[in-house]
This record gives C-alpha cells, structure tokens and sequence, in this order.
C-alpha cells in the first residue's frame, strides 16, 4: 500500500484511524462488516491515481478507530455523527461517497440527514430500506426468517462474541469473507458453527491472498467483534431514532451495485424492491443499478477493478 498515509483524527468525542491517499476531490470510503479500511485497498489507489483524494476511515468500534462500551454507542446519529466531523477536519463541504454494506447503511443516513455533504453516492451491496412505520426491524427480521437469521443471532449481547470465539478469529473471517451462498444467512442452532459459509474450502479465493486475512485477523484478534456486532444492536433503536425523517426521499445523485449472488440482493422481496420501481421511489436519483455476474457480497475486493471503474466513471461527471 505504498504511499499510503495514516494518521489518528478526533472526531465527535472519539479517536478515528483514517488511511488517505492522493489529493483533489474528497472521496470518502465506508467499509462494512466485518471488515475495515483495507477492504478499499484497491480504489484507494486507483481513484488517489485518477486526480482524487481517497480517504477510508475504521469507523467507530473497528481496528485502530476507538471503541466505545455502550451498546447504545453505536447508533446511526453516533456513526453518521463521526462521518460529518470527518468531513469537516478534511476542511471540505461535500464528498463523493462510496459505501458497502454496513457503511452503506450509514451512507443511507448521512444522505437523509446531510443530503448537501454528499456530490453522489457509490453504493454497493445495500440499498435504501424505508422506514416501515408499523415494525421495528428486527422485530420484522425475526417473524420472516425466525431466530436463527444472523441479525437475530447478533442481539444479545456477549451471546455471539463466545460462539465466535470458540471457532476462532480467523475461521469466522475467512467464513464470512469467501462466503459465495445466495440468500438469507441462518445459523446452525446455538452456535457459530458454518456460519455464513457452509461450503468454506481451506483454500482462499484468488482476490484475497494470505497476507489480506492475516491484516484482518491481527486487528480482530486485538479489538474483537463487539464494536461491529453493537452496530446490529442498535437496528431497532435506529428505527425509533429515525422516526423524523419518515418518508423523506434521497435526493443525491446515486449508482447501485451489487453481485448476481449477493446475499443481501438474493434475500426476500429485495430484488423486487431494486427492479420493481419501489427503489427509484424513494431515490429519485438513482441512475444506475447494475448487477454483476457471478459476484458475491464482497464486491469491492471480489471485483475490484471493475468497481473501481464504475466509482470513478459516474463521479467524472459531477
């Protein structure tokens, strides 16, 4: 990662670690779970090579980011919170933003909430979810795929982290990111078990070498997966959080990607909602979805070239 540079802000009460590349425009990178920066390896260096400045934060509870104790820590107004002061301390108004899934979720967010920060929206994996004003989440979760869906799993706390620590740091990793199986993740009963991956072969897929896992594994192994885990925590608190913005629309200009075998887009009435209409509805810019062949949830280091084309082919224009 030559070139690269990092360096510990304070943001929002809190220490962030961010990894920065090039100068120009901003655009600001949010990772998912269970990853960190690094899974932005790739378009850091193709955007920061392209005239731009590529900035990929840990967000709150991740890596070298600090982790706060609460559980209600780590709602979206905190997360989104520590995004906004990010980009004030860039010494910018408004960034391109590039998300996947959890980071997309707060993408959501912070075009809800200070649609003016953001020029356009690369988001993959995740959609917009409107607020069903009549359940909370994972009330709603829990009644369609029951209680071993892995948001459910996630709830309790401690609950999750003692089954991941029975199968160890780097099986749970290397489980989630060669996961390639469409649909609703269900857990076997009780236990961490094959998790997300029922079919994990010992060898790694060729998008991600030795070196890549063992970078996850040395920051997992030193903070845990309680930070991340308090984001799925907080889903219904979230909802109740969000109440004001009912029925407001996204208004910022907005690409969707995902993989044909995501397992986000192959979950209940999703692809309707993306294909059908409902999608455009809420987000009236939505330029562009595209599906990619034979990609799963991983898409920005799966696919890495090719998303990194897509970013910089819909923000020239802007």
């Amino acid at each position: 990662m030559e070139g690269v540079v990092h360096r510990t802000v304070e943001v929002n009460g809190i220490k962030m670690h961010i990894a920065e590349k090039g100068e120009g425009p901003v655009v600001l990178f949010l990772h998912g779970f269970p990853e960190l920066w690094y899974s932005w390896r790739h378009q850091i260096l193709t955007l920061s090579s392209r005239g731009y400045h590529a900035v990929a934060p840990d967000l709150r509870g991740y890596g070298d980011t600090e982790a706060p104790a609460s559980i209600s820590s780590y709602t979206c107004l905190h997360i989104v919170g520590d995004i906004v002061a990010l980009i004030d301390l860039l010494g910018v108004d408004q960034v391109f933003l590039v998300a996947h899934d959890w980071g997309a979720l707060i993408g959501w967010y912070l075009c809800m909430f200070q649609p003016h920060r953001v020029k356009a929206y690369v988001c993959l994996s995740v959609p917009l979810w409107p607020r069903n004003p009549k359940v909370k989440p994972v009330d709603a979760m829990r009644a369609v795929y029951g209680d071993d869906y892995y948001v459910c799993r996630f709830q309790k706390p401690g609950e999750m982290e003692a089954q991941m620590a029975e199968v160890g740091t780097e099986y749970v990793l290397k489980n989630i990111l060669t996961t390639r199986k469409p649909g609703p993740p269900i857990f076997p009963k009780g236990e961490y078990g094959t998790g997300f991956n029922p079919d994990m072969t010992d060898s790694l897929p060729s998008w991600l070498s030795e070196d890549d896992l063992a970078y996850y594994v040395s920051k997992y192994e030193k903070t845990g997966f309680t930070g991340p885990l308090n984001y799925y925590r907080n889903g219904n608190s979230n909802w109740e959080l969000t109440a004001p913005w009912i029925g407001v629309k996204v208004q910022v200009p907005v690409k969707f990607i995902t993989g044909e075998l995501d397992m986000v887009y192959t979950s209940l009435n999703m692809k309707e909602y993306i294909h059908g209409g409902g999608f455009k509805q809420d987000v009236p810019n939505l330029e562009e979805v595209i599906v990619q062949k034979d990609v799963a949830h991983f898409n920005n280091q799966e696919a890495a070239e090719e998303i990194s084309n897509y970013i910089y082919e819909f923000i020239k224009k802007f």
